[in-house]
């Protein structure tokens, strides 16, 4: 596969939290090539399975999400289109971009705001808050009202590019540049027998309390469980910020209350073994991933957790790096080979 390639395609495909319909159709395409079985289920999530042929094999789980941070129109104001947020929409960062809601067929917008010519000083030190801004979609009241009706989704609409040194730059690297890297794992897998039973799962509504995961995890009902989410790096505005990872550096590995002990130490063995660029993490709370609902299935799953580094998450232009998603691939390759037999608790 073409990693580039592949994470544009997909992070260019409208996916709100709740409404990942057009790119968890996709996703399935691409998860038939490598796997015996592939579905999408009630909650929209789309899951594979490779069976080892194996009387009673373990079941491993690889986890991302395929939900974006996107919002849901709420109501029409004299042409212009209230709305709220689906997930961590940020409203410092939105006024006067680009929206494209999800209609049939599509229609695009602009977040309003006001130049600074017509502000008093003391009104352009305020932060923005999502119930004051509107979206512009140039329609009238009336043909606003008729085509964009309440309910209906949007996202963000911008372009994925290349940026810097083997970088790429744009929205939805959070979650999908994971989930890309999963199936980068899943080709370098492709000739290789194993001795699990591999599920891989997109899963959807991450960004509004993991619903996906908490389902497709009960029904999998796997005996380890490896998410993959995006993590926080060192940039010089992050000074107050606590964090020492840095993008280029590889996978992060996390250790912390939502992930298993024994698994967490096997991945970071294999990473040493294996030569593996790799940088170790803490979280000492919730993770903020779907790895904290899934340890908690039913009777529990031994659950890791692997980073991908990325700048400017949340926001229009994130950027993450495909050296760091071949990294994770690779991680994900070794755990699938040898995990039913070197795991401790």
């Amino acid at each position: 596969m073409n990693l580039k390639k592949t994470l544009i395609e997909l992070c260019e495909l409208p996916g709100p939290a709740g409404f990942e319909e057009i790119v968890a159709g996709r996703v399935k395409t691409i998860l038939e090539d490598y796997m015996d079985e592939a579905w999408i289920d009630v909650l929209g999530n789309v899951i594979g399975v490779r069976r080892c042929g194996k009387e009673n094999a373990k079941r491993l789980l690889f986890d991302a999400h395929i939900d974006e941070i996107g919002l849901i129109v709420t109501g029409v104001e004299e042409g212009f289109l209230r709305f709220a947020r689906l997930g961590g929409l940020d409203a410092r960062v939105i006024p006067a971009s680009c929206v494209k809601l999800l209609t049939d067929p599509p229609l695009y917008g602009v977040i309003s705001v006001l130049p600074p010519h017509v502000l008093k000083s003391d009104e352009t030190k305020n932060n923005f808050k999502i119930e004051d801004l509107f979206i512009d979609t140039g329609l009238s009241h009336d043909e606003a009202t008729r085509l964009l009706t309440p309910g209906t989704p949007g996202v963000m609409d911008y372009k994925v590019r290349d940026f810097g040194e083997n970088l790429v730059c744009g929205k939805a690297l959070d979650d999908r540049a994971s989930l890309v890297a999963i199936i980068r794992a899943l080709e370098l897998l492709k000739t290789t027998k194993l001795d699990v039973d591999l599920y891989v799962m997109a899963s959807t509504q991450e960004e509004v309390g993991s619903p996906g995961a908490t389902a497709g995890a009960y029904a999998i009902s796997p005996d380890y469980c490896i998410v993959v989410d995006v993590d926080h790096v060192k940039t010089p505005d992050t000074k107050s910020v606590d964090t020492s990872m840095e993008m280029g550096e590889g996978v992060i590995i996390t250790h912390g209350p939502n992930m298993n002990p024994g698994l967490t130490k096997t991945v970071i063995k294999l990473a040493a073994d294996k030569k593996i660029k790799h940088q170790i993490n803490v979280k000492a709370g919730p993770s903020g991933t779907n790895a904290r609902v899934i340890q908690i299935s039913k009777e529990g799953v031994a659950t890791a957790l692997l980073g991908l580094p990325m700048k400017y998450m949340h926001s229009t232009n994130e950027v993450a790096s495909l050296d760091d998603m071949e990294c994770i691939a690779k991680l994900l390759e070794e755990v699938a080979k040898t995990v039913s037999s070197e795991v401790t608790a």
